[in-house]
């Protein structure tokens, strides 16, 4: 079977569950009505090094459509979601753009790598189309590459650092210390490496080396051999996907004493890495133990249909598609002005956590809370997913959300 040939019944299938949802709950069938329905493209990796979150992502989106259909849709209109592997930069471009031509889509969502990411808002911007970039973190999407057509749902790299940041300085972790930094040879890694660098260096951090590991390096023993000779105070990853995962096993299994930290870390990459590999401090947007109704709710209903935990990025394609229904039914429609015009109306939108958030209008970055986290004592943890302890919510509660997020100031966005 051709990639073309399975990529159609991949999309009949997906029609098919929407039509037989359509007609179950009265409301006109996806196969015969594509007039009256509401088509939205949605590219995310499925496969190589971040395929496990976009298993993940892809789950959590269609999840949400589901639930917004069987409550009558938006506007009274069933969305039909056309979901795709992202695969890699080239790809996801050319995707993208037959989605606005082939197929008619009202806008663009998904995608985790920053780099794919990248191409498909270039493609929203020469189309003059809206793209909600859902996972994908590298701070020059927001600043320098930034454009009118894109906002932005994950924490941006500079929240990420900081949130780590805080718990660095407030432990004594950086003034004097020596770093030895594993770097993602990519776009996101690149950016990472650059705030965590400006980071050290504000704080008397000593970065002595930062070795860019390319995304399909699976054997970490010559860099590991590298940070023994080095003898760093502290080694810290700017890494990721399944790299976290496969570096965190192997450094433990190395034996090496010194402490490690992270700037990026999803919980499913956190999760396969194991209780007793993992260790140190490391940032995420969302967690499935928070304490609020939204997602304890939301917790429940993922692991009725999926019988799993939800990682992050199933949460954040989950509220993503819902920011986007509540902004179709707030604008009567999907005209592209009308939509930008809203979001940047800094409109609040429920996240599921204690505080909503919202897109600042210059940048395109949806506020929001973040958190710290490390690992349980041994022995503390009820079952796989549960050996990772969660700090407080960041900002806290009486600070503005934008305190850790780059400034206007230090931005380079000019949409």
């Amino acid at each position: 079977m051709n990639a073309s040939t399975h990529r159609t019944m991949r999309r009949r299938s997906v029609l098919k569950a929407g039509a037989a949802l359509a007609g179950a709950l009265g409301v006109p069938s996806l196969l015969h009505a594509q007039g009256n329905t509401i088509r939205i493209g949605h590219l995310t990796p499925m496969t190589g090094f971040l395929g496990a979150l976009g298993e993940y992502a892809t789950m959590g989106i269609k999840m949400a459509v589901e639930e917004i259909n069987a409550s009558g849709g938006a506007l009274g209109k069933p969305i039909e979601l056309l979901s795709e592997d992202s695969v890699n930069p080239q790809v996801a471009s050319s995707k993208a753009q037959r989605m606005f031509e082939g197929d008619n889509v009202a806008f663009l969502m998904g995608e985790i790598s920053s780099a794919s990411a990248l191409t498909m808002s270039q493609v929203a911007g020469r189309n003059k189309k809206l793209f909600l970039s859902i996972g994908a973190r590298s701070d020059t999407l927001r600043g320098k590459d930034c454009n009118r057509y894109t906002f932005h749902v994950d924490i941006p790299v500079t929240v990420m650092v900081n949130t780590v940041g805080q718990s660095l300085l407030r432990d004594n972790m950086v003034a004097g210390k020596k770093f030895f930094a594993l770097t993602a040879d990519y776009l996101f890694g690149h950016d990472l490496s650059r705030v965590a660098k400006r980071f050290f260096a504000t704080n008397n951090g000593n970065v002595i080396a930062d070795e860019l590991v390319a995304t399909d390096v699976t054997d970490f023993s010559p860099y590991l051999l590298k940070i023994r000779q080095a003898r760093p105070d502290v080694v810290a990853t700017n890494l990721a996907g399944n790299q976290v995962t496969n570096f965190v096993k192997q450094y433990s299994e190395f034996g090496l004493p010194y402490p490690v930290l992270g700037f990026n870390l999803n919980t499913a990459d956190a999760w396969a890495a194991g209780e007793g590999n993992l260790s140190g401090i490391w940032p995420t947007v969302w967690h499935h133990d928070l304490n609020t109704p939204g997602t304890k709710a939301f917790v429940a209903a993922f692991q009725k249909k999926y019988n799993k935990v939800p990682e992050n990025h199933a949460w954040i394609e989950y509220v993503s598609m819902k920011i986007m229904q509540q902004a179709i039914n707030e604008t009567k429609g999907t005209d592209t002005d009308k939509l930008i015009a809203y979001l940047e109306s800094e409109a609040q939108f429920d996240l599921l956590k204690a505080r909503k958030g919202y897109f600042r209008s210059w940048d395109h970055q949806l506020m929001q809370e973040a958190y710290p986290f490390t690992v349980k004592a041994k022995g503390q943890a009820k079952d796989k997913f549960d050996f990772l302890k969660f700090g407080d919510a960041v900002p806290g509660p009486n600070q503005p959300l934008e305190l850790l997020a780059p400034s206007k100031a230090d931005n380079a966005c000019k949409l």
